[in-house]
C-alpha cells in the first residue's frame, strides 16, 4: 500500500491528465441553472495545475457559468490563467470528444474526471450528468458509469492510463419519467476489458440522495472538502491519499448526519485503493488517530436507540393484514421533523407495506433527540386515525387500531426511556363550495343546479328545485353567496375552493374566469380563478371506472402525492384508442398534464375518465404553455413533476399571474379534481 504523504510511484504530473468540467446554465430551463459548480471546477483546475503541478495542455476544462467567464477568478495559478483560453462550453458534444476522443489519444499514468452539476440515474442505475445543452425532449448528458467502462478497454492503449479517478459532486436522484423529460440512451460501447486497469470513483452523494450546495458562497459541501484534504499535495501525492481522504470526507458528513444537519453522504463505490486492498480496513498508515481495537467504525450511523425485539413484535401484530393508510407519508416526513432530522430528499414512500416503511426508518435511525425515527411514525399514525376520516384507506375512523397503536408508543417509549412526543398537526381543512350542475332529465334547455358548502360539516346552501336555470343564474347565486360569507366578516366568503361538479360536455368552461366584485369601492370585479381555487369533477362519467377512480386516488394520498410516478405528461402521439386502458392498468399515474391540441382534447378527457384519472391538467381549447406545463406548476422543482395536492393552489396562483396577460396566458388552464373522499348524496332535493 502506497503511505499517505507519499507520492504514488507511478504517478508523474506531466503524464497526468484531466477533464474538469462545472455547469452551472442549462438551456433546458431557468430553474435548472444553479451558483457553484463553474467555481468549483475552476478550484479544482486551480488544484491540479497549481500544487499539483499538471501542466495546463493536459486539461480539457469545460465550463458553463451563470455569469460572464470573465468574471471568474482565473488568477489563482499560472495553469489555470492559461485554461482561460482553452475552456470550452461544457455541451454533450464537448464532454464527448475531450473524454473518448481527445485524451485515450494521450499517452498518461493517471486521469481525472472531476464534474460539478446536476446528475441523475437512470433505469440501470448508471449515473446521468446533463450537459449545458440539456432541453426538454432530450436531456443531452454523459453517461458517466459507460464511458469508465469504455477507459477500462483495449479502446484505450494498453499501456496508457492505469490508473483512473472520476470525483463527482453531483446529485444521483432518480431521473424524472416524464415523457418530455427524455434521456434517451447513451451507452459508448467498448472492445475488451484490459487488466491492471484501476479506477477509483468517488461520490458526493449515495444513490437517491441530493448534493447540497451553498449557493450563496458558490460551492458545493463535497467539493469544499475534497479540496480541503488535497490541500497543497502534489498530484502524486493526491493519488496516494485519495482512499484516506475518502475516509475522511465521508466520517465528515457521517457526523453532518448524525447531527441532523443533512443525509447527503458520500460514497465510494469500490472501497479498494491502489494496490486493491481494502481502505476500510485499518490502514497502515493512519492518518487520524488510531481506532478502538475492534477496529474503524463501520457505515451504522448509531444516532438514536433503534428498536428493540419486543418493539419488532408488538408492530408484526399491529400491521398484520393492514394496507397503508391515507397519511402515511405525511407520518413519514413528521418522524423525521419530530426526531431533529432533515427530511429526506426522495418523494414518496421507500416501500409499500407498513413494516418495511418502518424498516427504512429504523436502518436510518433518529437525530439529536435520541428518538428512533419509527416511534413519531406510529405516533402520527395513532392520532390520524382515531379521528373522523382517518382510518386506513381512507375510510371511517379506527378508534381500536388508534387506540392500540397509541399503547405501542406509550410501551415503547417506557422501555427504551425515550423523550417525550408533541402531538402531531392536525389535518388542513378548507371550507369549499360545491357546485353541482345536471342536465335535466326531460332534455329541457338550462341546467339543474344546486349547491352545498363544506367545512367542520356539510350543509345544503340552494339548489334550483327541479326548474333549469341557465349559467349566468348559478353565476348570480355564487355571487351572492361569497358575498353573504364576506358580508359576515370573512375572507372571500371564508371559502378557499370551488368544485364545479358538471356533465362531461361541461368540463371545459370557463368558469375560474367568471367575473365577481373586488372588494373596495369601483365595482371593479376579478376572475372568480385568481380569488378562489377554482376546480372541474365529472362524477357522472365515474361509475363504470369506480374501482380504478378509487385505487388512483387512495395511493395519491398514500404518497402524499410526490411519488415520482405519480404524474405523467401526455402528448398528442399519446392520445390513442388504448391510452384509456393504459393509464387505469395501475395506481399510477393518478395525475395527468395534457399537453395536447385542441383537436385531441376531447380524446384525451375520455381516456382520462375511462383510465380512473382523478386529477389532470389541460388548456382550455388545447395546446402547450412555454416551457411546458411541468415548469409552470412547478417552477422550483426542476424537471420533475409537481406535487400533486399542491396543485389547487398553484394554478390558482398561475391564474392571478396571467390575469394581467394576453388571452393565450396561463389563465386558459383547467384543473380536474375528482376526489372520491369529498361525495355526498348528489341527487337533486326537488326529485
Amino acid at each position: 500500500m502506497t503511505a499517505p504523504g507519499r507520492p504514488h510511484p507511478d504517478v508523474n504530473p506531466r503524464r497526468t491528465f484531466a477533464l474538469v468540467a462545472g455547469v452551472e446554465r442549462y438551456e433546458i430551463s431557468h430553474h435548472w441553472n444553479l451558483r457553484g459548480p463553474a467555481r468549483d471546477a475552476l478550484r479544482f483546475a486551480r488544484w491540479l495545475t497549481g500544487p499539483g503541478q499538471v501542466p495546463a495542455a493536459n486539461v480539457r476544462l469545460l465550463l458553463s457559468p451563470l455569469d460572464d467567464p470573465d468574471a471568474l477568478d482565473w488568477s489563482a495559478s499560472e495553469g489555470l490563467a492559461a485554461l482561460r483560453t482553452s475552456y470550452r462550453p461544457a455541451t454533450e458534444a464537448n464532454a464527448r470528444t475531450a473524454l473518448l476522443d481527445e485524451l485515450p489519444e494521450c499517452d498518461g499514468d493517471l486521469l481525472w474526471i472531476f464534474w460539478a452539476g446536476h446528475g441523475y440515474l437512470g433505469r440501470d442505475r448508471e449515473l446521468m450528468l446533463p450537459c449545458a445543452d440539456a432541453r426538454p425532449g432530450q436531456i443531452r448528458h454523459l453517461n458517466l458509469d459507460s464511458a469508465l467502462r469504455w477507459w477500462r478497454t483495449d479502446l484505450v492503449g494498453h499501456r496508457r492510463f492505469p490508473l483512473q479517478a472520476a470525483l463527482v459532486d453531483a446529485c444521483r436522484v432518480d431521473a424524472p419519467r416524464d415523457s418530455r423529460w427524455n434521456f434517451g440512451s447513451a451507452d459508448y460501447g467498448g472492445g475488451r476489458t484490459v487488466p491492471g486497469r484501476r479506477q477509483f470513483r468517488l461520490y458526493a452523494s449515495r444513490e437517491g440522495e441530493a448534493a447540497q450546495n451553498d449557493a450563496e458562497r458558490g460551492a458545493g459541501r463535497f467539493t469544499e472538502a475534497l479540496l480541503g484534504e488535497l490541500g497543497d499535495r502534489s498530484v502524486g501525492e493526491g493519488a496516494a491519499f485519495l482512499p484516506d481522504a475518502a475516509r475522511s470526507i465521508h466520517l465528515a458528513f457521517r457526523g453532518l448526519r448524525e447531527r441532523g444537519e443533512g443525509w447527503q453522504l458520500p460514497q465510494f463505490l469500490v472501497d479498494r485503493d491502489w494496490d486493491a486492498n481494502s481502505f476500510l480496513d485499518f490502514p497502515a498508515f493512519p492518518p487520524f488517530p488510531a481506532f478502538p481495537a475492534d477496529g474503524p467504525p463501520g457505515p451504522s450511523l448509531p444516532g438514536a436507540p433503534r428498536l428493540d425485539q419486543a418493539g419488532w413484535d408488538g408492530l408484526g401484530e399491529l400491521f398484520e393484514g393492514r394496507d397503508l393508510p391515507r397519511c402515511a407519508y405525511e407520518a413519514y416526513a413528521w418522524a423525521f421533523k419530530a426526531a431533529g432530522c432533515t427530511t429526506p430528499v426522495d418523494g414518496g414512500l421507500p416501500a409499500d407495506t407498513l413494516l418495511d416503511v418502518v424498516a427504512d426508518l429504523d436502518e436510518r435511525q433518529g437525530g439529536r433527540t435520541g428518538m428512533p425515527l419509527a416511534v413519531p411514525f406510529v405516533h402520527f399514525l395513532a392520532d390520524r386515525t382515531a379521528r373522523p376520516g382517518g382510518g386506513p384507506g381512507g375510510g371511517p375512523e379506527d378508534p381500536e387500531w388508534a387506540a392500540a397503536l397509541a399503547r405501542w408508543v406509550r410501551a415503547t417509549r417506557e422501555r427504551l426511556a425515550l423523550p417525550a412526543l408533541r402531538p402531531p398537526p392536525a389535518p388542513a381543512r378548507k371550507a369549499t363550495l360545491h357546485v353541482r350542475l345536471e342536465s335535466p332529465p326531460g332534455g329541457e334547455d338550462g341546467l339543474l343546479a344546486r349547491m352545498w358548502l363544506r367545512g367542520e360539516r356539510t350543509r345544503h346552501v340552494w339548489e334550483s328545485e327541479g326548474s333549469p336555470v341557465q349559467l349566468a343564474a348559478v353565476r348570480a347565486e355564487l355571487v351572492r353567496r361569497l358575498a353573504e360569507g364576506a358580508g359576515a366578516g370573512q375572507p372571500h366568503g371564508g371559502i378557499g375552493r370551488i368544485e364545479f361538479h358538471v356533465p362531461y360536455e361541461l368540463l371545459e368552461t370557463d368558469f375560474d374566469q367568471w367575473p365577481v366584485p373586488r372588494r373596495g369601492p369601483g365595482g371593479r370585479t376579478r376572475p372568480l380563478g385568481t380569488v378562489h381555487e377554482v376546480v372541474v369533477r365529472c362524477p357522472q362519467e365515474r361509475e363504470d371506472t369506480r374501482t380504478e377512480w378509487l385505487e388512483k386516488w387512495r395511493w395519491l394520498h398514500v404518497q402524499d402525492g410526490r411519488h415520482p410516478d405519480a404524474v405523467r405528461t401526455v402528448e398528442d402521439a399519446d392520445v390513442t384508442d388504448a391510452l384509456g386502458l393504459r393509464l387505469g392498468a395501475a395506481p399510477a399515474p393518478a395525475c395527468v398534464l395534457g399537453h395536447v391540441s385542441g383537436t385531441r382534447t376531447a380524446a384525451l378527457l375520455d381516456a382520462l375518465l375511462e383510465g380512473g384519472v382523478p386529477v389532470a391538467v389541460w388548456r382550455r381549447g388545447g395546446g402547450t404553455p412555454a416551457g411546458g406545463l411541468p415548469a409552470l406548476l412547478a417552477p422550483d422543482a426542476g424537471p420533475g413533476a409537481p406535487p400533486v395536492f399542491a396543485l389547487p393552489a398553484r394554478v390558482r396562483d398561475v391564474r392571478r399571474a396571467a390575469a394581467g396577460q394576453e388571452p393565450e396566458g396561463g389563465d386558459r388552464l383547467v384543473l380536474l379534481w375528482d376526489d372520491p373522499d369529498d361525495t355526498v348524496d348528489l341527487r337533486s332535493l326537488a326529485t
